[in-house]
Formats: structure tokens, sequence, C-alpha cells
């Protein structure tokens, strides 16, 4: 097949031609973003392959089936930006890579953890300037501490469970209770209940309508006063200008961000040389209690490696059947 790959960067390349190594797909591959003034550039392309940032809204799935299309292939678990209705009434098969390495992300989150709670950033930079007090950088043991999880699939029990061998309290919340979680001693309380009494409260659930800003004014006002949140899920899931209201009053004690909700155009980009446009990220960046990644949880050889391979499994498998290995539909995700 002939697969536009948008959203690539010298990684992306690298891991998927290893992936296609006996050449049975053609890949091209488009730094740009897909958009609609940007879906000229798939071409003859049978297929799309797309990242979380790229568009996958009706405008756009219209326009690629107007050029040919059939299928598009996410390089990534989540679905949220695909109108999945849109794809259905088109024909347009979507398929995703619903796991890569969990321990990527989870251990990406305990890093944030430990560098906010520590302050590592801050002592990072004065060590550099020369400076070597420790006023300001008092931080607290983890063991014993109650952890608060929300969201228990793949990322979030692995997470919990690292968690545990730190010797922390878990709680947890979820639509089902994860047997694995429950193993490591997690209870699994009501959201309020959880927020209530979580001294670390560490975000791993998808975003859809039932989780957009779940994270709101009324949800940090429940959390103890100087607690830790950290979002390593998805942007929407927090609502950032609650959040800059609570860092402001002191309230929450510290953030720790891997994800942004208006992240697509500023992420995965060197904006070094440029002005940011976007005044709640930078309002964000203003704060000594505050440390953002941008969204490099997954970032991890065995990550990148599993992404590509699932990904041409998907193209081998529509090729050969019709639809992709771990196809996603309004009613029905594999």
């Amino acid at each position: 097949m002939h697969v536009a790959v948008y959203s690539t960067r010298r990684y992306d390349r690298d891991f998927l031609e290893r992936a296609n190594a006996a050449g049975r797909h053609t890949l091209s591959f488009l730094e740009a973003r897909l958009e609609p003034a940007t879906v000229a550039a798939a071409g003859a392309a049978d297929a799309v392959c797309a990242f979380v940032n790229d568009r996958l809204d009706a405008e756009v799935l219209r326009a690629l089936h107007a050029r040919g299309v059939r299928l598009v292939v996410l390089r990534s678990a989540g679905f949220n930006h695909v109108d999945l209705a849109m794809a259905a009434e088109l024909g347009i098969a979507v398929g995703r890579v619903p796991a890569y390495s969990p321990h990527a992300v989870a251990e990406h989150t305990v890093a944030l953890v430990l560098a906010l709670n520590r302050k590592i950033h801050k002592a990072y930079a004065r060590v550099r300037e020369g400076n070597f007090a420790l006023d300001g950088l008092l931080g607290f043991d983890l063991v014993g501490r109650t952890v608060g999880v929300v969201g228990t699939g793949q990322i979030g029990t692995a997470f919990a469970r690292i968690m545990a061998g730190f010797g922390c309290t878990l709680l947890a919340h979820a639509p089902v209770q994860e047997p694995a979680c429950l193993a490591l001693g997690a209870r699994y309380v009501p959201l309020p209940d959880l927020l209530a009494h979580s001294d670390i409260v560490s975000l791993h659930c998808p975003l859809t309508p039932d989780t957009q800003h779940l994270i709101d004014s009324h949800a940090l006002a429940r959390m103890k006063r100087g607690a830790m949140l950290v979002n390593t899920s998805r942007g929407g899931v927090i609502d950032t200008r609650a959040v800059i209201r609570a860092l402001k009053t002191g309230h929450l004690g510290s953030l720790g961000l891997d994800v942004y909700e208006e992240e697509g155009d500023l992420f995965f980009r060197d904006l070094s040389g440029t002005v940011l446009r976007d005044d709640v990220f930078a309002r964000l960046l203003t704060f000594p209690n505050v440390v953002i990644t941008g969204h490099q949880g997954f970032f991890t050889e065995e990550a990148l490696a599993a992404i590509a391979h699932t990904t041409i499994d998907n193209l081998d498998a529509f090729e050969a059947e019709g639809r992709p290995r771990h196809a996603v539909s309004l009613e029905r995700v594999v």
C-alpha cells in the first residue's frame, strides 16, 4: 500500500522503515501536520498514518475520501481526534495502536512526581549557577503517602505498581476495578473521595465526553490543599484555567504535565526562536512548582518500536483481510 505518514520526525522514519524492512508498503514521510491545507500532500496514497495532533474531523476525512484514501492508521492508542461517525459513513477504516509500552508512560509519570517533590528542576538550575543552597528545595518522603490513580488501564496499573514499591497507599478510580491493582492493595473509591484523601493525584484516563475537564474548579476544590496533580493522559482531562487559579491561590501544591489541551500548536516542534502566542501555556511556565514536558511520555526505544510494528501490522492486515488488525469504530474497539 502507498501510505502518507503525517507529522513525522526523524525517529518516526527510522522506526517505521525498520518495521517495513520487507518493503511491502510505500511510505511517504511528511513533516506537516494533517489538516485541510495539507490533505493534498497525501497524493495518491491509499492510506494515511496520523499522530495525536493530526486533524481527522469530518472536513479532513471527506477530503481524504475524495482522494481515494481507504484507511487511517493511528500511531497512538487514543482516537478522540477522529470523527468515527464520518469515517464509517465514508467507508474509511480506522486502526490504532492499543498498547505499546505502558511502562514508558508510567515511568515518565513517576519522573514528574519525583522532579516536583524533590525540586529537581530548580536544583539543576541552581547548581549550574554555583548555588548550592538548599532553601526552597524541601520535599517529602513518598513512603506512607496516599496516591490517587484515576484510570487503571495498563498505564495506570503500571504506575500504581511503581508507587506501591515506594510504600505508598493507593486509591483508585475507574469504571471497572482492575484485579492487578486490587492485588497491589489499591482501594477503589468514588472520585470525590480520591481527591479529598490523596497527596498525589495522577491521571491515566482516556479523553471522552465524560472525562473532558474531569478536573475542573469543583474537583480541584475537593483536593487536599498542597496536593500534587500529574497528567500524562490527555490534555483535555483538566481545565487548565481552573488549574492556574488553584496554583495562584496555593491550593494546588504542584503540577506536572506531559500533555496540554491546546498542544496541537505547540508540541513536537522547535519554537525556541519564536514568541509563544498561547497566553495560558505561557502563564503555566511562570510557576516554579510546575514541570511540563512536551508529550514525551511515550518516547522510549521500546515504545517507538512497538508503535511502528503495530502500525505496519495494521497495514498488512488491511491489505490481506480488508480491516486493520486493531480496528476502532463507533461500535467496536479492538
